[in-house]
């Protein structure tokens, strides 16, 4: 579930850069704990695609991506 409020401030693709993963709200799971996320490791991607997120070396989330490569 996409949140409004910052650091989310409404994107689609999470970065969490303590565990180098990115997360799709669109499809979040209850395991992925995004609001245990602390707001220091709240990374938003410019454009706010998983290609970017791909770009700037985030592994997938294994729980709302899949194809996780750790």
């Amino acid at each position: 579930m996409r949140r409004p409020y910052s650091p989310f401030n409404n994107k689609r693709f999470i970065g969490n850069t303590n565990t180098n993963e990115v997360h799709d709200l669109d499809s979040e799971t209850s395991n992925c704990k995004i609001n245990e996320i602390k707001h220091e490791h709240v990374k938003t991607f410019s454009p706010d695609t998983h290609a970017e997120a791909e770009n700037q070396d985030f592994d997938n989330c294994a729980w709302c991506i899949g194809n996780s490569k750790y």
